[in-house]
């Protein structure tokens, strides 16, 4: 649906300034909207999800609506089926961050529970769409699946919008060509759909470089720092270790070039936006020179040997993937060869 279009519907103008985050349905003021909403898991926010999520907001803005991105937490498939639920790129807050930077006037972040995933189709769109969000536009992919058992499809969605009083606009999939390049993907590449599937399979054989050209953007990983063994320290090279617990899928083991920034403080505070990103080399896997048996992610910034990141939360950002992890016959040899890493770290990142 086009801008003239939503205008027809004949609702007054917004003007809202920063993007609402609901966590929850009841936190959604009462007198919010009418508005235009789309609905995902958003896991990465892609080029695909950003594409779409811009023209909506743009839409929306020149109709008068408030334009929202609803969208659930833990991802349902982590509900479902815990066991091969694939690891996401996102946590919630980069995912967060990453919807409000497309335009977004709100977002609605629901719980997903069993409880959550047992209403029918009629009543989660009641409950949220009309009661709640007061939509007149709603955005959806053609395979589109909503409410108890899946039951809701394309079909429902457009019987009970028409009953209950809201547009279906049916977006098309965006690929790579129309998207905008995929680098030195070939051309069976660039016919395939921007998709956070895309994304894992690139993250998984470690090319964080294409990864990025899917995402939009280098992808993150985000975590408290955490002590380790100290042994970077010992040799030189000290390291923030970040706590397992971090969010963000885990590429491929081996030696890459990125980027830290603080995000929080140990007190839970912001780190001004604004503040410089470091260069680091980042270490993903387990210390096979020592035996080691966990596997970690941990980052030396360059030229830095003062700065102590204990208990602060920080965000990774990688962008090339400089080798695999290697076992070394001693520590002379491994000093030689991160010597090595950080002198192609500078190469890189004075590219990017």
């Amino acid at each position: 649906m086009t801008a003239r279009e939503m205008a027809g519907l004949g609702v007054d103008s917004l003007g809202r300034n920063g993007v609402q985050v609901w966590r929850g349905v009841e936190q959604v003021p009462a007198d919010f909207g009418p508005s235009a909403v789309t609905i995902g898991n958003f896991d990465g926010v892609h080029r695909g999800h950003a594409s779409v999520l811009r023209a909506l907001a743009g839409d929306a803005r020149a109709a008068g609506l408030a334009s929202v991105a609803l969208t659930f937490t833990p991802h349902p498939l982590q509900v479902h089926r815990p066991q091969s639920a694939p690891p996401l790129l996102t946590g919630d807050a980069d995912r967060l961050e990453l919807l409000a930077a497309t335009g977004l006037d709100a977002v609605l972040l629901c719980t997903y529970t069993l409880e959550f995933a047992s209403q029918t189709p009629e009543e989660f769109v009641r409950s949220y769409l009309v009661d709640a969000l007061h939509a007149q536009v709603v955005v959806v992919g053609r395979d589109v699946r909503f409410g108890r058992g899946n039951g809701g499809d394309l079909s429902t969605m457009q019987e009970l919008g028409a009953r209950l009083g809201f547009a279906v606009e049916v977006v098309q999939d965006v690929t790579a060509h129309s998207g905008g390049p995929a680098g030195t993907a070939g051309d069976d590449a660039l016919s395939r759909r921007w998709s956070s599937t895309w994304a894992r399979e690139l993250l998984a054989a470690g090319d964080v470089a294409q990864a990025a050209r899917v995402l939009g953007r280098p992808h993150r990983i985000r975590g408290r720092v955490v002590h380790g063994d100290a042994r970077g320290r010992e040799l030189g090279y000290p390291t923030a270790n970040l706590d397992p617990a971090a969010t963000g899928m885990v590429p491929a083991d081996g030696v890459y070039a990125g980027w830290l920034r603080r995000a929080r403080s140990t007190d839970g505070t912001p780190v001004p936006s604004d503040e410089p990103a470091l260069p680091a080399a980042v270490s993903i896997g387990t210390n096979p020179t020592f035996d080691g048996v966990q596997r970690r992610v941990e980052a030396y910034v360059l030229d830095r040997t003062d700065l102590d990141l204990y208990d602060q939360e920080v965000v990774l950002e990688l962008v090339e993937r400089l080798r695999p992890t290697l076992r070394f016959a001693s520590v002379d040899e491994l000093l030689v060869t991160m010597a090595d890493d950080v002198a192609r770290v500078r190469e890189v990142l004075a590219k990017d």
